[in-house]
C-alpha cells in the first residue's frame, strides 16, 4: 500500500526484495480488513501455530514502525495532491507533500485528471506505457520532476478534453496522454466547452442521427492507417464500409476517403469532444 517492498533473511540482513510472494508462503495482514501484506517466507508450505504467532508479532511491529513514519498518507490523499499541484504554493511545503505521498523526490511523476474525479498523481513508470491504463476517461500530464507536477496538472486537464466515453455516439480514445497531443493541443485554445459548435461539428451531428453507426464508422477511418483496418475496426465487411462511406460523405457534404477530407474529418470529430466537455 506505501509502494515499499523489504525483505530480511533468516540472519537478520535486508536483501533484494526478489520475487513478489508466493501465495503459499504464511501471510498476515496489517489491517483487520487488509489484504496480506506480510510474509513468511519458507520452503514449507504447511503453517503452524508457531508460524502464526511470529506473524502476528511481526506484523503489530511492522504496524507500530509505520504508524510513527512520515510518508504513510496514500497518493490519494486530496489535501497533500492539491498543494502538490499547486503552482501558487511554496516550494517546501510542495516538497513536504510529496514526501507524505510517498514519491521519490529524485524520479518523475505524471498527475491524472479524471472525469468527474479528484486529481491524482502516480509515479511514472520506468518502462514508457507499462503501467495498466485507466478504467475511466483520464488525461494523463507529462512525466516531471515532483517540483513541475503543477504543470503535468495544467496539461492532464487539456489532454481530458481530448478523452471520450469510447460509445458509438461518443467514440474516441477513453485516455489521452498529453505529450502525445503535439500541435493539435492547441485546438483547446480555441473550442470552449459548451460552446457553439463549428460548422463541421453540427454536419456530424445531423449525419448522426440519420445514421446511428455513422460516428463510431468515421472515427475507425481516422484511427487506422487504412479503409481495411478501418473495416475491421468498425467489424464489417471492406465493401460494407465503402457503401457506409459514400452514404456519409452525402450527409457530410464533403470527401472522407481523400487526405484533405480524412484530415477535415479527424478535426470535426475532435472538436466535436473538445465542445462537449
Amino acid at each position: 500500500g506505501r509502494g515499499v517492498r523489504i525483505r530480511i533473511e533468516a540472519d537478520g540482513v535486508r536483501r533484494d526484495p526478489g520475487p513478489p510472494p508466493d501465495p503459499a508462503w504464511p501471510s498476515a495482514a496489517l489491517t483487520p480488513d487488509g489484504a496480506p501484506a506480510f510474509w513468511l517466507e519458507r520452503a514449507d508450505a504447511t503453517p503452524s501455530v508457531v508460524d502464526a504467532v511470529i506473524l502476528e508479532r511481526a506484523a503489530g511491529a511492522a504496524r507500530l514502525v509505520l504508524d510513527r513514519t512520515r510518508g504513510r498518507a496514500p497518493l490519494e490523499d486530496p489535501a497533500l495532491v492539491e498543494t502538490l499541484l499547486d503552482a501558487a504554493a511554496a516550494e517546501p511545503a510542495r516538497l513536504h507533500a510529496a514526501r507524505r505521498l510517498g514519491l521519490d523526490l529524485l524520479a518523475p511523476a505524471r498527475a491524472l485528471a479524471t472525469a468527474g474525479g479528484r486529481p491524482r498523481v502516480v509515479p511514472a513508470p520506468a518502462v514508457p506505457g507499462s503501467a495498466e491504463p485507466p478504467a475511466v476517461r483520464t488525461g494523463v500530464g507529462p512525466a516531471v520532476p515532483v517540483l513541475e507536477l503543477p504543470g503535468s496538472w495544467d496539461a492532464a486537464r487539456i489532454a481530458l478534453r481530448f478523452t471520450a466515453e469510447g460509445g458509438a455516439l461518443d467514440p474516441g480514445p477513453r485516455v489521452v496522454y498529453a505529450d502525445e497531443l503535439g500541435g493539435i493541443a492547441l485546438l483547446a485554445e480555441l473550442v470552449a466547452p459548451g460552446g457553439e459548435p463549428p460548422p463541421d461539428v453540427r454536419a456530424l451531428d445531423r449525419a448522426a442521427a440519420d445514421a446511428p453507426w455513422l460516428l463510431a464508422t468515421l472515427y475507425a477511418v481516422t484511427a487506422t492507417a487504412s479503409l481495411r483496418a478501418a473495416a475491421a475496426e468498425a467489424n464489417v465487411h471492406h465493401s460494407t464500409l465503402q457503401d457506409r462511406l459514400a452514404h456519409a460523405e452525402h450527409l457530410l457534404g464533403w470527401p472522407v476517403r481523400t487526405p484533405q477530407g480524412r484530415l477535415r474529418l479527424h478535426l470535426a470529430l475532435t472538436t466535436r469532444r473538445l465542445t462537449r466537455q
